[in-house]
């Protein structure tokens, strides 16, 4: 099976399985986050392990590759502040995952392509593509199914479903914000660093960030059962392994930068969170957020 890159180079079977993998480790270490929220461990706590131990791993594979780290003066500027967002886009994404059904929060998480184009609008004044604004169109009316905005099929009405899923929505959708922030913030300012460096600068800045929050809060929530420890260690082993093969296989197979293709990642959370956290969702909400899925697969798949 072969997918098209947005260069118009096809991607070869080994780098689509690659691709998948790393959209099924990432969708996994959002499961395994619910368990260890489940069992005492907070937020801050697992972005604390999971961004320290990423970078970590990043930062021993750069010094054994021997890669030489320089940085401009506007990279300089720039990486801090797309860190401290990444760190942010952390906190509001596990935040969602605590409060809702993993897929829901990935979904409403997956509006990023949406927040990227506002935010490119705004901030450097480009005008979306027409596909980009068809997409948002359609991503929107998927996510409304998804997330029973109407309370049918949960049978709460809407004051009813909007209250039981109101806090995590908000979450998710500030995690997209600051995200596609960060992602356009990336592209134009800090574009050339190398994939390795920028995101070992943006791991320990996560983790800084997640440490302050920890600090504010009177110290490390840490898991108060077995299955916590397990959920713990499983988020960090996935989120870090995933970040690994990114940097490290997929240049190989000739697979530049996040293809569209791991954006199915909630796909993979929807039926993990079925079988290990015995979440379920209404059939009309798969379909909402197979629309979402598809969408965002489309537009980053699309010539340019």
């Amino acid at each position: 099976m072969t997918a098209v890159l947005p260069s118009g180079r096809a991607l070869s079977g080994a780098a689509f399985a690659t691709l998948l993998l790393i959209a099924l480790m990432m969708g996994a270490n959002h499961v395994a986050a619910r368990i260890a929220f489940n069992h005492g461990v907070d937020v801050a706590t697992a972005v604390v392990f999971r961004s320290t131990v990423t970078a970590g791993v990043i930062v021993a594979l750069l010094a054994l590759q021997g890669v030489r780290v320089r940085f401009t003066t506007r990279q300089r500027r720039f990486l801090p502040a797309i860190g401290l967002l990444i760190g942010v886009q952390s906190l509001c994404l596990y935040s969602a995952v605590a409060r809702l059904p993993v897929a829901l929060a990935l979904l409403a998480f997956n509006t990023y392509p949406i927040w990227t184009a506002l935010w490119s609008a705004l901030v450097y004044r480009h005008k979306p593509e027409p596909a980009t604004l068809l997409a948002m169109s359609v991503i929107l009316f998927g996510l409304a199914l998804a997330l029973d905005v109407l309370g049918a099929a949960s049978g709460l009405g809407a004051a009813g479903q909007w209250s039981r899923i109101g806090a995590g929505v908000a979450f998710a959708l500030a995690a997209g914000a600051t995200f596609g922030l960060a992602l356009v913030l990336t592209q134009h300012e800090a574009g050339d660093v190398d994939g390795r460096v920028r995101t070992a600068t943006t791991m320990g800045c996560a983790a800084l960030v997640a440490l302050a929050t920890v600090g504010v809060q009177g110290g490390f929530h840490l898991p108060d059962a077995a299955a916590g420890w397990g959920g713990l260690a499983a988020l960090t082993f996935l989120y870090g392994t995933a970040f690994t093969i990114m940097f490290t296989v997929l240049p190989k197979l000739g697979v530049v930068g996040n293809s569209a293709i791991m954006n199915v990642e909630p796909v993979f959370a929807l039926v993990l969170g079925w079988l290990v956290l015995g979440q379920s969702i209404a059939p009309i909400q798969v379909v909402g957020a197979l629309v979402v899925v598809g969408a965002v697969v489309v537009l980053g798949l699309r010539k340019r």
